[in-house]
């Protein structure tokens, strides 16, 4: 029962995070309507890499466009808040379900 109230907590999380992202993107009053160890393999490191790569753009690239008057602070606020809900879901996702027996994700 616990792994369903997770997992329902998570669902739960992931949705406020996409509904900021949305709000960020399309309220009209924003103006925006328009539109690392020695054992670690190759594969892993690239997996970082791309992973750092994305986390990284997805909060500098709004703060960005809004420094640039593109889109106004208020939506880079929202677009920011869903991107932190979004991806401390995530890793809470793989803290809760990732120490389980029947499954490595280390065997990727």
């Amino acid at each position: 029962m616990a792994g369903v109230k997770a997992l329902v907590a998570l669902s739960f999380s992931g949705a406020i995070g996409l509904t900021f992202l949305m709000l960020g993107c399309a309220l009209e009053d924003y103006g925006v309507t328009y539109d690392s160890d020695a054992t670690s393999s190759a594969c892993r490191e690239l997996a970082y890499f791309f992973t750092t790569g994305i986390v990284v753009s997805a909060f500098g690239f709004p703060v960005i466009l809004a420094r640039v008057a593109v889109i106004k602070w208020g939506a880079c606020g929202l677009v920011l808040a869903g991107n932190a809900v979004i991806f401390l879901t995530i890793q809470g996702f793989f803290l809760i379900f990732g120490r389980g027996d029947d499954f490595s994700w280390e065997q990727w």
